[in-house]
């Protein structure tokens, strides 16, 4: 296969048409397919997981709407490239004619002056940002430049557009539809891959390639065997990075310091951002430590402004001590699961009304309505508490946060049920 692309460029799609996944995006009457069909586009976010088409799709865009298209990504372009392509754009541009597209890609990766230098050419129209993160906007991207830009996210591929795309790469691909090629077993390529198309397509490239037979199977022994004998094969472009991140926070999760400082030091050899390890240590904080110790989350909270203030390399060490810190704490993600169970009901019940005894009177005619009538002052009662309806009344009892068996929530538990025997 000398000479040719690898199998993951040659598969890229062109249209709409060829792109597989993301169907709540690009399929019929969705967001983004009803803008390039109208031929209105404006300046937007793709966030997701790698391997998913983001880039893809940013080309494809640009492509439907027949615009010039201008590509950086942000790992080694710098202000003076983006002061280029700017300079570009503007002698592209003609009279009346569409804005060209700057696709940016790992946006999260420009520092603040980076992109600020973007802002002034995406409010003149000079051009149409389409930045590509990993990362949640929310962090990674100034607030003025994501102000100005929709945030649309994509989810990896699921069994069925693998399938999809291992069909078709078979059926269609100039050099392995030429092979005698069978897939008996499905399962470990499915798995491998973890809904990343790229990481799909080279697995599928470095079985076929390591087989020297006339007649290609592809087994689930087969793909294992390949890829422990070449562990970086499927990972190109950073994928591993999610792999160990997800290890590390599900040893975490387990109880397991040994294993988490394990990955831990895996991510710091790897030269990962000490800041998105802090930020995912928070993050399981609060999910996985939760109430069984609240002190967890403020421990993690502070690792960021220790990092900062003492830098790298010896910020390792405060990560270090905040992961076996909570490994080693007791576990609960009630507080994870209350807050999934009430938007569930929030959406199930609708906007019930607020009760009238909770409500804010802020002026006379609220007060003559009822508002704030036979509201209870807490703290007028003993031990600070009196009973009342905080829910909406068609919610009476309903019990959302569910203590936990670890020491702090058993004492939670025994005053909840003190305070509302009815719920508890």
């Amino acid at each position: 296969m000398n000479g040719y692309p690898p199998l993951a460029e040659r598969q890229r799609p062109k249209t709409l048409e060829q792109y597989i996944g993301q169907q709540h995006l690009v399929g019929k009457n969705a967001v983004l397919r009803k803008m390039i069909e109208s031929g209105v586009f404006s300046s937007i976010i793709l966030w997701g997981p790698p391997g998913v088409g983001k880039t893809t799709l940013a080309k494809i865009i640009a492509n439907q709407l027949n615009r010039p298209f201008y590509e950086l990504s942000a790992i080694n372009s710098g202000v003076k490239d983006v002061r280029e392509v700017i300079e570009k754009a503007k002698k592209a541009k003609f009279f009346n004619s569409p804005n060209p597209i700057l696709f940016i890609d790992e946006i999260h990766r420009f520092s603040k002056s980076q992109q600020d230098s973007l802002l002034g050419a995406v409010e003149q129209g000079i051009f149409t940002l389409i930045g590509a993160t990993t990362e949640n906007p929310s962090f990674e991207v100034i607030n003025p430049l994501l102000s100005r830009c929709q945030v649309y996210t994509l989810e990896h591929l699921s069994k069925e557009d693998l399938q999809k795309l291992l069909n078709k790469v078979l059926d269609t691909d100039e050099l392995l539809k030429n092979k005698n090629i069978s897939v008996e077993e499905e399962d470990a390529l499915f798995r491998f891959s973890g809904g990343d198309a790229r990481k799909l397509l080279n697995i599928i490239e470095l079985v076929v390639n390591a087989d020297t037979e006339t007649n290609i199977t592809i087994t689930n022994e087969k793909v294992t065997k390949n890829l422990q004998q070449n562990p970086a094969a499927y990972d190109k472009n950073g994928e591993l990075h999610y792999d160990i991140i997800s290890a590390f926070i599900k040893s975490i999760r387990g109880s397991d310091p040994d294993a988490a400082v394990y990955w831990l030091a895996r991510m710091v050899e790897g030269g990962e951002d000490p800041k998105f390890i802090a930020r995912r240590l928070v993050i399981s904080a609060a999910e996985d430590i939760g109430l069984a110790n609240p002190n967890a989350l403020l421990l993690a909270n502070q690792s960021f402004d220790a990092i900062n203030k003492v830098g790298w390399p010896e910020g390792r060490i405060i990560l270090s001590e905040v992961t076996i810190y909570l490994a080693t704490s007791p576990k609960s993600n009630s507080a994870y699961k209350a807050i999934k169970d009430a938007q569930v009901l929030v959406k199930q019940t609708g906007n019930l009304p607020v009760p009238l005894a909770l409500r804010n009177a802020a002026t006379k005619l609220m007060k003559q309505f009822g508002y704030g009538k036979d509201y209870k002052y807490s703290h007028d009662g003993k031990n600070n508490f009196i009973e009342q309806e905080f829910l909406p009344i068609e919610l009476k009892n309903k019990q959302l946060y569910t203590p936990q068996n670890n020491p702090q929530e058993v004492k939670v538990l025994d005053r909840l049920k003190r305070l509302w025997p009815k719920r508890y």
